[in-house]
């Protein structure tokens, strides 16, 4: 059974993930369908962009919780997708929730393209957890910083108008119409010298390297520093059990 889908449309690939009844959660089969995904997306010549959508009522809920980790891959990173050089565009197109690592996914594209009902979120925090997979730094940097850091330790979700006032979301459409607003969206791009957009994102990618390392060293620190706490499987615990938690302290 496929758990990603993709179609080419003229130079546009889109890739779909297709776990609806696990709320397109990353396991390890799903990130490296994803990883080959994006490998065919950069190394083929003939396509000049890419559009990340999902199929189900679910964008993605992030990691799946039976993995004892965050999916990598060599190329990619966490996803196959969140420390990627890419130097073709992708294009999130959203529907519904796109919590925790499915957040994570959407801040690695470059552009947003959400339907009304969609929401995003980083709900680390309230299962005693921190987001590992660049959430701590992208969220800041492609959000308003008071939004990002409110989101960050509340654990609430912004919507999808919100996001747009604030400038995460590049389109905003009526629901069920974020898929034709990222490919409208992605054939822009694709009028353009392929050669100039691709060195034009190859700039923007290389000029956040610095500040991304940095991020990278401090999410490391956050990791290392929640492992020491009971709150972390209390959380997960919690989480399964679908109570609420008793925090340590």
């Amino acid at each position: 059974m496929s758990v990603l889908t993709t179609e080419r449309r003229d130079d546009v690939l889109v890739l779909t993930l297709d776990r609806p009844e696990r709320r397109n959660a990353l396991d390890r089969a799903l990130t490296d369908a994803l990883s080959a995904a994006l490998d065919e997306l950069d190394d083929d010549p003939s396509l000049h962009a890419g559009v990340l959508a999902a199929n189900g009522p679910v964008f993605c809920a992030g990691t799946d919780l039976h993995e004892t980790a965050s999916p990598a891959t060599d190329r990619g990173g966490e996803y196959g997708l969140v420390r990627r050089r890419r130097t073709t565009p992708l294009v999130a197109a959203v529907e519904g929730a796109a919590l925790g690592g499915g957040f994570e996914l959407v801040l690695a594209c470059d552009l947003v393209v959400a339907g009304a009902d969609a929401r995003f979120g980083l709900p680390e925090v309230a299962r005693g957890l921190v987001a590992t997979c660049a959430g701590l730094f992208r969220a800041p940097d492609r959000l308003p910083p008071a939004v990002a850091t409110q989101l960050l330790l509340t654990g609430d979700p912004v919507d999808a108008e919100r996001a747009h006032q604030v400038g995460l979301v590049n389109v905003l459409t009526k629901a069920g119409g974020a898929l034709d607003g990222a490919l409208a969206l992605a054939g822009r791009i694709t009028r353009n010298s392929p050669d100039a957009v691709s060195a034009t994102l190859r700039a923007v990618h290389e000029s956040r390297g610095p500040a991304e390392a940095v991020g990278w060293t401090a999410t490391d620190h956050a990791i290392a520093q929640v492992s020491l706490s009971p709150d972390k499987a209390e959380g997960v615990t919690a989480f399964f059990e679908k109570r609420p938690p008793r925090w340590s302290r």
